[in-house]
């Protein structure tokens, strides 16, 4: 729970600005209670009429007293907000729960309770609270939803104070505010064996020894516990100490995900865009990933990774998965264009050493990219890309799947070069592509004469 912190209905009452404050949050109704008291005045005075100068005396003033009384108002509120979960995928709803303690001794008036929330995420929720008695709390909640992702600041909260005859109404806001978190959505995905995954976690592990043969053991000494099935005897006779081999050290698999931010590389904009699309499809194969005990790392065009641990950026090696998604979740939540040309700056990124398997989400290339790319395949055991071609999401019907064009000269490039490729029509599940993409490396893989499953 965040605290929004306490509001006080009282001000500085020798200050003019005060005044000023209070003589401004008079209502339409106290205005026109005002001008009525002016205007019986003047009447009044014109006419010779006493009485009405009396009526007059008490419509203008009965506004004028409303204001002083409210703003010389002394309790406290204190206000605290809850977002249910602070982190929701785009289209789905979270709630969103105030709460406000009367912390003063003396009972409110009426309340009328505001939140400030972005447009996207729907209309300004309002709320009218009866009055609290001292030391009292109410409780209430609204909901929230957006179709775009991104970070969005709910809050400052207002609170509007007014008094019984509605002739003033004086506005005090909460300092702090809260952060929802609208990550992509994330599709479940089958188990699939593509290629490079095989060596390590998931469907099969890869284990080094400390040791490249029997005669090139190196052993460390015998600790309490230790399986003496183990115990290498050359060695203990060598250092006159009880000597075992090395256990077997489980290599964990990696799995680098290269998402294409080019801004032009992508036409149209909005949550059925070809980019969005490629945003959630990263998001859920990341999670896919983690989910199956591999180390991931998140690649843009830039050369940028999300941070993890050490310096190649994978994450998930000894952190909870759960914690990983959510950095990797809040990364793509905000994630936008680039205004780069090419993908020689993730190219660089990748051409350290072996990156274990390499998933790219692809928009428009030209010769020069699909070349960069060309290369990449030689960094990785494997890799799949997902080609979108924007122009053909825009030319589409809305929601009417086009034709899977497998063909072109971008991705006949790619699969010389040992990419699996799947181009992806507009509407299509990324499921079916994830099957797709292993149905198109397993007949690859038979043609090129049975590559090991991955």
């Amino acid at each position: 729970m965040t605290t929004a912190g306490s509001v006080r209905a009282e001000g500085d009452h020798s200050d003019r600005g005060g005044l000023r404050t209070a003589l401004a949050g008079l209502t339409t109704r106290g205005r026109s209670f005002l001008a009525a008291g002016a205007a019986a005045a003047v009447c009044a005075y014109v006419l010779g009429q006493s009485d009405l100068l009396r009526v007059g005396l008490l419509l203008a003033v009965l506004p004028l007293v409303c204001a002083g009384v409210l703003y010389r108002t002394r309790y406290r509120v204190a206000g605290s907000r809850r977002l249910s979960p602070p982190r929701v995928p785009a289209g789905s709803e979270a709630r969103v729960h105030l709460r406000m303690d009367n912390v003063s001794r003396m009972p409110t008036g009426l309340l009328m309770l505001q939140d400030r929330v972005p447009y996207v995420l729907g209309p300004r929720p309002r709320f009218v609270l009866d009055r609290v008695e001292a030391g009292g709390r109410r409780e209430v909640s609204y909901r929230v939803r957006s179709d775009l992702r991104g970070r969005y600041p709910l809050g400052p909260l207002q609170l509007r104070l007014s008094d019984p005859f509605g002739m003033c109404e004086l506005t005090r806001s909460f300092s702090t505010y809260d952060t929802l978190t609208v990550i992509p959505r994330v599709e479940p995905l089958p188990p699939v064996r593509l290629s490079g995954e095989a060596k390590g976690y998931g469907d099969g592990r890869q284990r080094s020894l400390a040791l490249a043969g029997d005669d090139d053991v190196i052993p460390r000494g015998y600790r309490y516990g230790d399986d003496l099935r183990r115990v290498h005897w050359r060695s203990t006779a060598r250092y006159g100490e009880l000597m075992v081999r090395r256990e077997e050290q489980p290599q964990r698999a990696r799995c680098s995900v290269l998402l294409d931010t080019r801004a032009v590389a992508y036409d149209g904009a909005g949550p059925d865009s070809a980019f969005e699309w490629a945003v959630s499809g990263a998001a859920s194969v990341l999670t896919h990933m983690l989910e199956r005990g591999f180390s991931v790392r998140l690649l843009t065009d830039t050369g940028t990774s999300v941070p993890g641990e050490g310096s190649d950026g994978f994450v998930g090696a000894s952190q909870e998965s759960a914690d990983a998604a959510g950095l990797l979740m809040d990364t793509l939540a905000v994630v936008d264009h680039s205004d780069g040309a090419g993908l020689s700056l993730a190219y660089d990124v990748l051409r350290g050493g072996n990156e274990g398997l390499l998933v790219a989400f692809l928009g428009d290339l030209d010769e020069e990219q699909a070349a960069v790319l060309a290369r990449m395949r030689q960094r990785s055991r494997g890799a799949v890309a997902f080609l979108l071609d924007s122009g053909a999401w825009l030319r589409e019907p809305s929601g009417v799947p086009g034709p899977l064009d497998g063909g072109g000269e971008r991705p006949r490039m790619l699969r010389e070069a040992g990419w699996t490729v799947v181009s992806v029509p507009r509407g299509a599940s990324l499921e079916e592509q994830w099957r797709l993409a292993d149905r198109e490396r397993s007949g690859l893989a038979a043609a090129s004469g049975g590559e090991g499953a991955g």
